[in-house]
């Protein structure tokens, strides 16, 4: 195992880069595995923390994943949870115990392997599995996805991320020129001066130089180099192909998020267009996205066993408890342009979405506790003609934006008071 370039190189230089020092000052955060959109997407809004729950994170890096999740669940209180932290680089490893220690965080077991030996070890069964940016480095994605759904409770789901192949444009030619540069007993560090001096001569025309979506082996020191440029192992999946990988794994796609970059009629306006597309399945909606927008690096999207009959959350009920994430309510009001237009930023594209005239004060009443019967009672308390089916159609447009932009997750109140 040692000689695994993919473990060697992890060993050399853990990804992404982290200071365990910078956790007194943030928490890094990102999708998939927040706690609201996990249950929003995995569970339908209905995980109670108040039982045994139980989380995977299959290549844990340095940490990202498994500290955000493990923070989130204190911060809830989830007294009967355990995350699984899984990776193959005991260097990496380190990095994300510093990390837990510095937030003392006693929810996570650590262990140092592959996903691929996963049967073998004994960990499992997982309500949750995150596997964030691992897959696409396998030799074979779809038998390590095969292990993870065995991992699963009947009743679990899991999240996923793979690179996009459009937004990537640039990064596989410099890796077969690196390829070409590169000797076998070039050891990592040598690899990396090679591949800094390759980055100072490519001409403008060259379509990594070109492409201002991947920026880690600018910003991200000789880790990002190494994982941008010189991974032994690595592809990306278009939507068509996570669709079918998804299947062969016996899963059931919820959802990619955020949503709304998914969704073409967010990017297109002709009216004889968006005809043509109106009868498309999810999938071809969403890989027509793809393709139309052309930016997307990676895409994030949860699902579960096909035999799981459990749906996304809904907002169509007044029991429901909607919660924002990472998202001030009172932004709505400082966001949004003339005509109640909420704008939202897709890696360079503006999409745009219509709000409700009452959307400002719904978002402002949005505190994780309130179901949205409390919410339509007090602004009915200041409105009386303000009728509960008026109230959920314009809570309904709220939401598909803020929804669709990643920002919010509904629940259902045992689970929303858990949390």
């Amino acid at each position: 195992m040692s000689t695994d370039p993919v473990r060697v190189h992890y060993e050399a230089y853990p990804y992404p880069p982290r200071d365990p020092r910078e956790e007194r000052r943030r928490l890094v955060t990102g999708s998939p595995s927040r706690l609201a959109e996990l249950n929003h997407y995995v569970f339908g809004g209905r995980l109670d923390l108040r039982r045994p729950f139980r989380a995977l994170v299959a290549g844990g890096g340095t940490g990202d994943g498994t500290i955000m999740l493990a923070q989130q669940l204190a911060d809830a209180r989830a007294q009967h949870a355990e995350i699984v932290y899984l990776d193959l680089s005991a260097t990496a490893r380190k990095t994300a115990e510093a990390r837990a220690a510095a937030r003392g965080l006693a929810s996570i077991r650590f262990v140092t392997g592959s996903l691929l030996e996963l049967s073998s070890l004994g960990l499992g069964p997982f309500d949750y599995v995150d596997c964030c940016g691992v897959l696409h480095h396998l030799g074979d994605p779809a038998a390590g996805l095969a292990i993870l759904r065995d991992a699963l409770s009947p009743h679990g789901g899991i999240g996923l991320m793979l690179y996009g192949p459009l937004g990537r444009t640039g990064v596989y030619p410099a890796q077969e020129m690196l390829a070409t540069l590169v000797g076998d007993a070039d050891d990592p560090p040598a690899r990396v001066a090679l591949a800094r001096r390759l980055l100072a001569q490519l001409p403008p025309t060259n379509w990594l130089r070109r492409n201002p979506f991947i920026a880690d082996h600018l910003t991200q020191g000789d880790s990002g180099i190494y994982d941008v440029l010189l991974h032994a192992r690595d592809r990306a999946f278009a939507v068509p192909e996570i669709a079918a990988l998804i299947a062969g794994a016996s899963l059931r796609l919820q959802s990619f998020v955020p949503a709304a970059r998914y969704e073409p009629t967010h990017y297109l306006s002709d009216a004889t267009l968006l005809k043509r597309l109106a009868g498309l399945s999810a999938i071809d909606r969403a890989a027509f996205a793809e393709r139309l927008a052309g930016n997307m690096k990676s895409h994030v999207f949860y699902a579960v066993r096909a035999t799981n009959a459990t749906l996304p959350a809904t907002a169509d009920r007044l029991d429901a408890v909607p919660i924002l994430c990472e998202f001030d309510g009172a932004a709505i009001a400082r966001g949004t342009g003339p005509g109640g237009i909420l704008t939202g930023d897709a890696d360079g594209i503006k999409l745009r979405f219509p709000l409700p005239p009452l959307a400002a004060a719904m978002a402002g009443l949005i505190d994780g506790r309130r179901t949205l019967g409390d919410i339509h009672a007090a602004l009915a308390a200041k409105s009386p003609t303000l009728k509960s089916a008026g109230f959920m159609e314009q809570f309904a447009r709220l939401y598909a934006a803020l929804n669709g932009l990643g920002k919010l997750f509904i629940a259902y109140p045992a689970a929303a008071a858990a949390g």
